[in-house]
This record gives C-alpha cells, sequence and structure tokens, in this order.
C-alpha cells in the first residue's frame, strides 16, 4: 500500500479539508469533464448531502463549491481574489470558469442544501449538474469528499470497495498494516522513514522529494507564527475570541522566572496547536495533517521539538513527516481519517497517533517503539465523537487539537521508556477505530445533531 507524504500532507484552505478543500477539488474535477465533452453548457447547479448539508455553512462548503466552479483551487487560493469572485457572481448570477464559456449559476437557487437522508457512499456526498440552454442536464456526477481533501466519484468509491485506500505493490516496501511495516523494517534494516523515502523516491527525485517536506514545513510553520500574532473574534457567529496570541505572551512574559511549574511546557504545546486551528478556522493557509481539523496536532508536536527539547535540528523535520505520513497511511487504509465517517478519533486520534510517531523517530525511538507510540495516542482517542458546536471547526476542534499534541508526546515518551513489545498493536488500535466509527450514530459524526452541538448555546 502506498499513499505519498504528499497525499496526507496537502497544502490548503480552512476551515474543512473533507468540507472546505474536497468540495472546491470535486468541483474543478467536474470543470474537467466539462471541457472534455462535447456538450455545449450554459448552467451549473450543485446539491449537497449528509454532513455536507448538515454542516455545510458553518464550514463554508457552500463558497467552496462555488468558488471551485469558477476555477479555485485549495493549493492556489488567493482570498482577495476569491472574494471578487464571489462579487462578482452573486451581481451577475453567471460563472466563468478558465476554458469554458460563461455559464447561469444563482447562489440562491442552484446551489440547493439537501437535508434528506445521505447520499448511499459516503455521509460527505454531493451531485454536480451541467445543462444546456433550456436547463436541461446533460451532464451530472456524484461525488464524495471522503476525508483529508481526498476525493472519489460515485464510480471509483464503487470500484475501491469503499473509502478504503486501494493497495499499490509498485513500492519497495508496501506494507498495508502495522505488523507488516515492522517485519518489513526487521528485514531492511530501515527505519519507516527509510521505508517510506524509498516508497516515495519511486515517483519522485530525492531533491524534489526534500524540497517538497521543507515547503510543508515551510507552510506549517508559518501558520503557526501567524496564529500566535492573531487577535479578534473568528468568523461563525459563536463569537469565540482568539487565544493563541494571549497564551504566548504570557508564556514569553514568564520565561526565566524561577518558580514556573514544569507543567506549563503543555501550555506551549497547546499554544502551539491553538494557532494552527485558528488560522485554520479564519479561513487561512494550512496543511492537511492528516485532515484541516486536526491540522495543529503535527505542526504543534514538531515545533515543541524544535523549541523545547535539547538536540532537536531542523534537519531531521523530514525524517519526522515521512515517519508520520507513514502512520496517517495506515489509518486511512484500514480504518478512515473522515469526522464525517468515524468521528473525531479519526481526525484528531490519527493526527496524534502520526505525530507520536513522528517524533518517537526523531527521539532515537526503533520501529517497535515508534508503531508502539502511535497505538498509544491513537487508542487513547477511541471513541471521541465529532461534534462541532455550530457546525464551525472552533468548539471544540481547536483546544482539542491541543490536547491531541499533549496526548501524542506523552505517548512517544511513554513508548520510548520501553521497548516497544505491548498487548495491543497498532492494527487492532486502527480496527477498533473503524469498528467503532461504524457504530457510533450518525448524530456524533459531523452532523451537529448531538453532543457539545446540541447542548451549548449557538449564540
Amino acid at each position: 500500500m502506498f499513499l505519498s507524504v504528499f497525499d496526507m500532507f496537502k497544502v490548503g484552505i480552512g476551515p474543512s479539508s473533507s468540507h472546505t478543500m474536497g468540495p472546491m477539488v470535486a468541483a474543478a474535477r467536474f470543470l474537467d469533464m466539462l471541457r472534455a465533452s462535447p456538450f455545449h453548457f450554459r448552467g451549473l447547479q450543485a446539491s449537497l448531502h449528509g454532513s455536507l448539508a448538515f454542516t455545510g455553512v458553518g464550514h463554508a462548503t457552500d463558497r467552496a463549491t462555488i468558488l471551485g466552479l469558477a476555477g479555485f483551487h485549495p493549493e492556489t487560493y488567493d482570498a482577495d481574489r476569491a472574494e471578487a469572485a464571489m462579487a462578482e457572481i452573486r451581481a451577475t448570477k453567471t460563472i466563468s470558469p478558465p476554458g469554458l464559456p460563461p455559464m447561469h449559476f444563482d447562489p440562491a437557487t442552484d446551489l440547493h442544501f439537501d437535508y434528506g437522508p445521505a447520499l448511499p457512499g459516503h455521509a460527505n456526498g454531493m451531485i454536480l449538474k451541467a445543462t444546456d440552454a433550456e436547463g436541461d442536464v446533460i451532464l451530472q456526477e456524484t461525488f464524495y469528499s471522503i476525508g483529508g481533501g481526498f476525493v472519489l466519484t460515485a464510480t471509483e468509491l464503487a470500484e475501491a470497495g469503499g473509502t478504503r485506500s486501494q493497495a499499490r505493490a509498485d513500492v519497495p516496501w508496501p506494507f498495508e498494516t502495522g505488523a507488516e511495516m515492522l517485519e518489513m523494517a526487521r528485514r531492511s534494516g530501515l527505519s519507516i522513514a527509510g521505508m517510506k523515502r524509498q516508497n516515495e523516491l519511486k515517483f519522485r527525485s530525492s531533491a524534489d522529494l526534500d524540497r517538497g517536506l521543507a515547503r510543508i514545513w515551510e507552510v506549517m510553520n508559518g501558520c503557526i507564527s501567524r496564529g500566535m500574532q492573531g487577535e479578534g473574534i473568528l468568523p461563525g457567529g459563536l463569537k469565540v475570541r482568539r487565544r493563541a496570541k494571549g497564551i504566548h505572551d504570557a508564556l514569553m512574559a514568564e520565561r526565566g522566572l524561577n518558580l514556573v511549574a514544569p507543567h506549563t511546557i503543555n501550555d506551549w504545546m497547546s499554544m502551539y496547536a491553538m494557532a494552527v486551528n485558528e488560522e485554520n478556522a479564519a479561513g487561512g493557509q494550512v496543511v492537511t495533517a492528516p485532515t484541516n481539523g486536526a491540522a495543529g496536532v503535527v505542526p504543534a508536536v514538531i515545533r515543541y521539538w524544535l523549541d523545547h527539547v535539547p538536540g532537536a535540528t531542523p534537519g531531521r523535520v523530514g525524517e519526522f513527516l515521512l515517519t508520520a505520513a507513514a502512520i496517517g497511511g495506515l489509518c486511512k487504509h484500514n480504518a478512515s481519517i473522515s469526522g464525517a465517517e468515524c468521528g473525531c478519533q479519526a481526525e484528531v486520534g490519527s493526527a496524534s497517533a502520526m505525530a507520536a510517531a513522528g517524533l518517537c523517530a526523531v527521539l532515537g525511538g526503533t520501529p517497535e517503539q515508534v508503531e508502539n507510540a502511535a497505538e498509544i495516542a491513537l487508542e487513547h482517542h477511541l471513541g471521541m465523537t465529532c461534534d462541532p458546536v455550530k457546525g464551525l471547526v472552533q468548539v471544540p476542534c481547536i483546544e482539542r487539537n491541543g490536547l491531541g499534541a499533549i496526548k501524542a508526546v506523552s505517548a512517544a515518551s511513554l513508548s520510548m521508556r520501553g521497548d516497544g513489545i505491548h498487548l495491543v498493536s497498532l492494527d487492532a488500535a486502527i480496527e477498533t477505530m473503524r469498528q467503532t466509527g461504524h457504530d457510533m450514530h450518525e448524530k456524533y459524526k459531523e452532523t451537529s445533531l448531538g453532543g457539545l452541538a446540541v447542548n451549548v448555546p449557538n449564540c
């Protein structure tokens, strides 16, 4: 099985990889279908289903869909240009995608939130349609946003047999499970990052790989830095105030004092993660890690390691990311990284496992200790629901990333105290996450119909 590090870590925009980035990517794919078609199109329509409908407004799914149909893509998103495009579309009721003729689209009537049963393939479904001059639909496609910015058509989903990633054997070390990963590490004498690197080099040069990894960390670290300076109220109506800057300022003021409690290091980790997720909530540029809702955990742990752990060096960030991506790939391949499919255990839980593994690796852990660190972190997120208040990626998501980072560091540290031999395997934890997600009631899976979403005032 092979999922690239650049599949797990994608540069995009907030607030959601599944509900913002995914629909934008789906719309871009639909435009490609139109460009390849012999028909002459005069109008566009879209409908959002399941979780995309129930929490779509809070996640800006409608806006992302419209901008995607206008030719925008998450990785090259320009906020000012997007604002101008939205204003023009509302005023003219026309979308003009690159390489296609202008087409009628009224956001008020041509984008529909369907609050009925979800589409059969996945909780995050959407249908895009193109019409002729008479308004008849002449091309239609169903897309599923399956988490982390990954998008499949209905046909692709059926051919894949579900959202489980398809195995690929055209890489040197095609492990599909944690057990296979450890067996291959023993046989090869390579670290998990070493095997992952060899797999990546099947598709790109060493220089391109290193540049890509550096770019990922550059965007992650820049997001932390912006978040530590951001002030004011986050959009969406909950009136959630940005807190990362205030926490950072207080921590800096305490530096050098003799009476600072040791547990203050937890505040640093939480602050780094919250900085990222406040940027995400504001619609800023983030890296899926493995999703936007969990985007703060991995960068927070890397920043903690670089800033607070003796001997840490930026030159090993790539090793951290490759290790984390290997663990994230196992979570996605054998369970899910989608909150709408398996709850927040699949998002922050997977992110914490990834971060724990990455940290354990750069601390000198063996492959067995790395696998153990990931298992500990994931095991103690099992059963976590996805219940965002008002459908916004704010409460409890922002603080939850901070706690996920703290758990990741604790898991790595505990694992380093042992030899990697433990009762529960990473494979068992991932399978438990899959089963728990299957059994979890849909009101706890990113629909905002249960949990905190109905027990906290929305205004």
